[in-house]
């Protein structure tokens, strides 16, 4: 094909005739040699362009050359993207594969989640019913307990009673910190946030303390504060007794204070002792789970190490700044910083003077609660103050025993009656439209926000199970006070 030549073959009919083969004088044949010359010229430009089209050599050989080059370019690339698409899709596919394992993975997982919710949720639950059910006993041994303390004993029972109060606060102590855990682990445990004064909270544990302080050899001084605050009142009650119980546990000598500031963004309630104070590097771990102070500064090492851990989840729950100052050797200070109110409380009885039996002597006081042992708990500690109870486990049954007593000063009733169809609150809204100025004072060991929240909607004071009989007695007080 190198030797082709592009030229006119010999057997072309555009060859021109010959002057053998023409006829003289033909005018067809002139005119056909002529057209034959301008075709030869036309074809011949033509083939020349072709061949100086730009192709490397400009022959028409490396014209195919290129073309040849060009289709086997254009084929292998082809090829390559065939195979790039085959491997797309065996990526696909793994990606397909695995997507839909995920995918199951994930579902699994949801499953497990829901699973672990629900069982957090009914061991919650569990933890609940059987926290009242272990109340009602406690809170009626409580009162019994109590009310034997108001009694004469002979000197050398009592000490014994008073361990015998001592054991079963700890038992209280230790059984509400592990409900109140699972509660914050579970989220139901939702604060009841409403205004009330720093003195309703802080005078019955000042009084309360003071009495364990001094058991334990120490002094507890407390500075009081009118000063009106917004929180939940139990959940703020159990932040600062974890701090005083920890001042006292950990103090051997001196005392515990118990005050107040006022700082321009809130109250800061604060509890500081003279213990052995608190290391720099153990100011943070002590507010983890089951975590304590050296135990060598622990009388008798009570407590699961839960007390500062749920402290810190109350407080970041309320949105309540805690602050700790120590010096070791010297004592340390835990305060926490509440919101100030800006509704009036509920009035207290005056603080310069702690309540005693005789402003309670010959009030009339009706109980009802479906536990004999709590009616017959609470009858001894309220009559050993000086009221005269009636009470009953129901409302039928408080109607019979009250024939001689027929109206009173304070109704005291628990929201669980188990016995009868209606709960504390509608029994209360019977006796109340019998008697529309009844105060009524509502126990229970429910500690959800919503009951609390109905019970003061009414006017209701209420008190959490067990019942700690000073904070009966002063709310008892308050609402004999307001009633006259």
């Amino acid at each position: 094909m190198g030797g082709t030549s592009t030229g006119p073959s010999p057997g072309w009919l555009l060859d021109a005739p010959t002057a053998e083969t023409a006829e003289p004088g033909s005018e067809r044949e002139r005119t056909l040699a002529e057209e034959n010359a301008r075709l030869r010229r036309t074809c011949a430009a033509l083939i020349e362009r072709v061949e100086s089209s730009g192709v490397a050599g400009g022959a028409p050989y490396a014209a195919f050359e290129h073309a040849v080059l060009l289709a086997e370019q254009v084929r292998e690339r082809t090829e390559a993207l065939h195979r790039t698409l085959d491997e797309l899709g065996q990526v696909n596919d793994q990606l397909r594969d695995e997507i839909a394992t995920r995918v199951a993975a994930e579902e699994r997982l949801r499953e497990a989640k829901r699973e672990a919710e629900a069982a957090n949720l009914s061991k919650t639950r569990f933890l609940a019913a059987v926290s009242h059910d272990l109340l009602q006993p406690l809170n009626a041994a409580r009162l019994f307990t109590s009310a034997l303390d108001e009694h004469e004993v002979p000197a050398a029972s009592k000490p014994l009673v008073g361990q015998i109060g001592r054991s079963l606060k700890d038992v209280e102590a230790l059984l509400g910190t592990l409900v109140d855990i699972s509660r914050l682990d579970a989220g139901v445990l939702k604060p009841d946030i409403a205004a009330f004064g720093a003195d309703e909270l802080l005078d019955t544990l000042a009084e309360e303390y003071q009495q364990v302080a001094h058991a334990q050899g120490l002094t507890l001084h407390y500075v009081r504060s009118t000063a009106v605050v917004d929180s939940d009142l139990q959940l703020l009650a159990r932040v600062v007794r974890n701090f005083l119980t920890n001042a006292i546990r950990y103090t051997s000598t001196g005392h515990v204070l118990l005050g107040c500031r006022r700082r321009h963004d809130g109250l800061e309630i604060v509890v500081g002792d003279t213990g052995p104070g608190i290391a720099a590097d153990q100011r943070e771990a002590i507010f983890l789970e089951f975590r304590r102070a050296a135990a060598g500064y622990d009388r008798e090492q009570r407590g699961l190490g839960l007390g500062l851990a749920i402290v810190d989840r109350i407080a970041a729950m309320l949105g309540h700044p805690i602050t700790l100052h120590s010096r070791p050797g010297q004592g340390s200070a835990f305060s926490v910083r509440v919101p100030y109110g800006r509704r009036a409380p509920l009035p207290m009885a005056p603080a310069e003077v702690m309540p005693g039996n005789d402003q309670l002597a010959g009030a009339k006081v009706w109980i009802i609660d479906d536990d004999p042992a709590v009616l017959d708990g609470m009858r001894a500690l309220l009559t050993g103050w000086g009221c005269r109870v009636v009470g009953g486990l129901s409302l039928a049954a408080l109607r019979e025993a009250a024939a001689d007593l027929p109206s009173a000063d304070v109704l005291v009733i628990d929201y669980h009656l188990e016995a009868v169809d209606d709960d504390g609150l509608a029994v209360a809204e019977q006796l109340r439209r019998e008697h529309p100025d009844l105060p009524v004072l509502m126990v229970t060991a429910n500690h959800d926000a919503v009951l609390k929240a109905r019970i003061r909607e009414r006017g209701y004071a209420y008190l959490l199970k067990p019942v700690k009989p000073l904070r009966l007695k002063m709310l008892l007080v308050s609402l004999l006070s307001l009633s006259n």
